[in-house]
């Protein structure tokens, strides 16, 4: 077993923030931020991506309160709107401004949240009616 190397101790690490640190060293302060590939990278969140994900969320949760107290079809109805929505703002947005709803390739998400949204129409429109 080899031996592992000792931690640098506190005071030997540069007291900057760590958009200031590339691999240990400090950079000047006009290169922090910034990609190689893109000169005008992005610092902060997107808003827009973030709104509209928390738009999906909220039909979804009035969706999931119709169903408890209300008609389950219309509400499983509200939830697949609401991922077909996302779906579509996924395919709209670029990629650095979808925010939470950007988690794989671009097509690829759109395709599982409008597959999602579409099952959930069907399954609502097919379950048949319980008796009692």
């Amino acid at each position: 077993m080899e031996a592992e190397a000792p931690l640098d101790r506190p005071d030997s690490v540069p007291a900057v923030s760590a958009e200031r640190l590339v691999d240990g060293q400090v950079v000047p302060e006009h290169v922090a931020g910034r990609l190689p590939s893109d000169e005008a990278a992005r610092r902060y969140p997107s808003t827009i991506g973030g709104a509209f994900y928390l738009m999906v969320l909220a039909a979804t949760g009035v969706g999931m309160c119709v169903v408890v107290w209300g008609d389950w079809r219309t509400g499983v109805r509200w939830m697949g709107a609401a991922l077909v929505f996302g779906s579509l703002v996924r395919l709209v947005l670029p990629s650095r401004d979808a925010g939470m709803l950007a988690v794989r390739t671009r097509w690829l998400d759109a395709a599982l949240l409008s597959g999602v949204g579409a099952a959930l129409f069907f399954l609502a429109a097919t379950i048949p009616n319980q008796p009692g």
